[in-house]
């Protein structure tokens, strides 16, 4: 229960921060208990849904939408309070001061009109994290973006100078409720004319139902080579089901849907494609990541027994800390478990050469600031997944982290769209 105190205490500051802004410039009954009627409003739907989510184990759209609606309603009130706060320190102060200085008058007496003002501006500067979440809901997480990369390589076999392929991730099917915009966004992939398109996981927020009603509309994408798809840990309904037979029925119906679709699912394998003799190898590794909390499957070793050196090599990964983490600590109960990998290692020092990987996962958290002509990007998730969206580079290998083409959580995207990326291959020697 203690554990529950702090948030407690720390959601009504900033409620009553809120409040007394509000009654700073109206005296109005029916606002001020207004207030309190939505914010219990807010905060009971909230928690009512989030109990449906513990007990169901997974996100379903209503509860996509009651924590966007929380977070709609209270990452404003940060604002308020940080500068209402700073105030009330200058006030204390000052008023400390003041009170041994000038026979006890106090600045609070002296200009009782500034916390009137400071409320307006507070309410003011509010209103932008609150219009900029309102659009991330109705607008911002179909504003499909195509981001296009071309990659010089060395190595890259002659006849696959100008290969194009086009990369979704984290397609969340479950937070979907509008038909028209993932059709809008299936037309777009299409449009790209790529030779190859690769989907690298989370295609389900937690069960294989949810992806039963747009299996029509994603079996529309075509490419010439064909489509290629791995898990992401949302894919193995790990948190959704109570049994391990539960668990591996979702898995075939996951396996199902990708061969519904027409994406061809590497489960630790590798497809070659081959053009006048010349070989271009896809690679495909179930979940791995430094995270204790999914599901470890991954095995490069098997996804590469086949490849010879010199080979050149497209890696499909969906957490990208896969590429380069540090520790190699599995829990107890991990090393119990046939199914966890245990002799994996990261890409970078893999003994066989993986030119490219593609990832997902990180969503960019749906949230952050991107600045395309100043080459600078923020988000919050820097902090857990230092590669987090774009593309790296680290001992001639690369990484390239889609943002997603889904949510999960919260029903939108501010600052972070929705991705489809385009990357074409080039040999450096024909470079102009």
């Amino acid at each position: 229960m203690l554990r529950f105190l702090v948030p407690i205490i720390i959601v009504l500051i900033l409620e009553l921060y809120t409040f007394f802004s509000i009654r700073a410039i109206t005296s109005n009954k029916f606002i001020l208990i207004g207030f309190w009627v939505l914010t219990i409003v807010v905060y009971g739907i909230f928690f009512y849904q989030m109990s449906l989510t513990q007990r169901e184990g997974r996100f379903s759209l209503s509860t996509g939408y009651a924590i966007g609606l929380a977070l709609t309603v209270i990452v404003p009130k940060i604002f308020i309070f940080a500068i209402l706060f700073i105030e009330d320190i200058f006030r204390f102060f000052a008023s400390l001061f003041n009170y041994f200085q000038h026979s006890g008058m106090t600045v609070g007496e002296a200009i009782p009109s500034r916390r009137k003002f400071l409320s307006q501006l507070a309410l003011g500067i509010a209103a932008i994290p609150f219009a900029g979440f309102l659009y991330g809901i109705f607008k911002g997480k179909y504003n499909y973006r195509v981001i296009r990369h071309t990659m010089f390589f060395d190595d890259l076999p002659d006849e696959f100078d100008g290969y194009t392929l086009t990369q979704i991730s984290d397609i969340h099917s479950g937070s979907f409720d509008n038909k028209e915009k993932i059709e809008y966004a299936v037309d777009l992939i299409n449009e790209q004319k790529s030779d190859i398109i690769v989907f690298t996981g989370d295609i389900v927020n937690a069960v294989a139902e949810e992806m039963y009603p747009w299996i029509d509309t994603f079996k529309r994408m075509e490419a010439k080579d064909g489509l290629y798809s791995i898990l992401g840990n949302h894919d193995y309904g790990y948190y959704a089901y109570r049994t391990q037979e539960e668990i591996a029925g979702n898995h075939q119906k996951i396996e199902k849907v990708h061969k519904d679709i027409g994406f061809n699912l590497l489960l630790n394998e590798k497809r070659t494609l081959e053009r006048n003799g010349q070989k271009l190898n896809i690679l495909g590794v179930e979940n791995w990541g430094a995270s204790r909390h999914f599901p470890k499957r991954g095995s490069l070793k098997k996804a590469t027994q086949d490849v010879v050196d010199g080979e050149f090599n497209i890696l499909l990964s969906h957490d990208p800390s896969h590429f380069d983490y540090k520790e190699m600590e599995i829990r107890e109960k991990e090393k119990k478990d046939p199914e966890v990998v245990t002799d994996e290692t990261n890409i970078i020092n893999f003994e066989k050469k993986i030119q490219l990987t593609l990832a997902g996962h990180t969503h960019g958290m749906q949230f952050g600031i991107e600045i395309p002509f100043l080459n600078f990007k923020w988000s919050p998730v820097k902090y857990r997944y230092p590669r987090w969206a774009g593309l790296y580079e680290e001992a001639g290998k690369y990484l390239h982290v889609n943002r997603g083409f889904g949510v999960l959580a919260f029903p939108g995207r501010v600052g972070i769209w929705p991705e489809i990326t385009v990357i074409e291959l080039k040999k450096r020697k024909n470079i102009a």
